[in-house]
């Protein structure tokens, strides 16, 4: 069985998909490549955030749940997403971007031999840049050709996700023998795994924290991380693995954009694992990714409904030429 590639997406929740697609759209010039619904409650907007093409490893996904409380970060959770950029130097411009744009942020640091730059939106959703500069593995994605970001300074994929834990030991078993992470380094209470061909767009940083009360859901927080798989077959191999690791898992799900396997690896930290295929590009043109609001087929029959249940909103973007600075 082939190991895990890396991350395929991370998924958070937000309180609005209107001010979320403003976010990402014009301060982190990452591309909506579908606009969606969340299969499993039809009401609510699922966003998708990513590379020029959409590629798997690159993409950040939110539902927009309706009434939702805040979430309150602690424990057990998975508290903190990132994304890659090319160089160091490219840090140094997102400084000035969001001095420029008001967003929080915790100025340049260095986090195991690579330079960082935490940040939050407007629900204290918790994001870090991370410069590929001495990055070695796991190759990144292509940033948003027509973007407001100078191409040589723009978010190209995933880096690493950060998880907040209780129960260490636990988890570091699950992450080596079940999952076949290895742990290749630490500072202080963080713990730094990686899979595969490992580099930024292949690890885990795992907080051992026993001071902070436990997390809460809600909007401001992640809802589960997913990671890649090439096809059905390994997909199967994978349940069967969990399965017999004693891991209660979701069992198949096809997701139409990928397909999907749900397993919960410690206390309100659920994995997923998802296929690269068949993407984003089957049913909408390259040039107006994310402007019509894309159903799969199984769900197509109630998009009258569904609009009806779902407030609209302007991604048209095909007919807008941005100022990159």
């Amino acid at each position: 069985m082939n190991e895990l590639k890396g991350l395929h997406h991370v998924t958070a929740i937000t309180s609005s998909a209107e001010k979320n697609y403003e976010f990402f759209t014009y301060v982190l010039g990452m591309r909506l490549v579908k606009k969606t619904v969340n299969q499993d409650d039809i009401q609510t907007y699922h966003l998708f955030f990513a590379d020029d093409k959409g590629n798997a490893g690159t993409d950040m996904t939110f539902f927009d749940f309706p009434g939702i409380p805040k979430g309150v970060h602690g424990t057990n959770e998975i508290s903190k997403t990132s994304f890659r950029l090319p160089s160091d130097a490219a840090l140094d411009y997102w400084v000035k971007r969001f001095d420029r744009l008001e967003v929080k942020h915790l100025g340049i640091k260095e986090s195991f031999g690579k330079k960082t730059l935490s940040f939050v939106d407007f629900d204290d959703q918790q994001y870090q840049l991370i410069s590929d500069e001495k990055n070695k593995g796991v190759k990144s994605g292509t940033p948003w050709q027509d973007g407001p970001v100078p191409l040589e300074y723009a978010i190209t994929g995933l880096g690493p996700i950060f998880i907040r834990i209780a129960e260490f030991n636990n988890l570091k078993q699950v992450l080596e023998d079940v999952l076949l992470f290895r742990e290749i380094s630490q500072e202080g209470s963080f713990h730094l795994f990686e899979l595969g061909e490992g580099g930024n767009g292949a690890q885990v940083i795992v907080e051992h924290n026993v001071v902070l009360p436990p997390a809460q859901q809600g909007f401001g927080t992640v809802h589960h991380t997913a990671f890649r798989i090439n096809d059905r077959a390994e997909l199967d191999a994978w349940d069967n693995r969990l399965r017999g690791f004693g891991m209660n898992t979701s069992g198949f799900v096809d997701r139409f954009f990928f397909k999907s396997l749900y397993a919960r690896v410690a206390p309100q930290i659920l994995f997923e694992f998802a296929t690269d295929g068949p993407g984003f590009m089957g049913d909408e043109p390259y040039e107006t990714l994310g402007e019509k609001l894309s159903l799969p087929p199984f769900l197509e029959g109630q998009r009258e409904q569904i609009e009806k249940m779902v407030r609209p909103i302007d991604t048209v973007r095909s007919t807008i030429e941005f100022k990159k600075e």
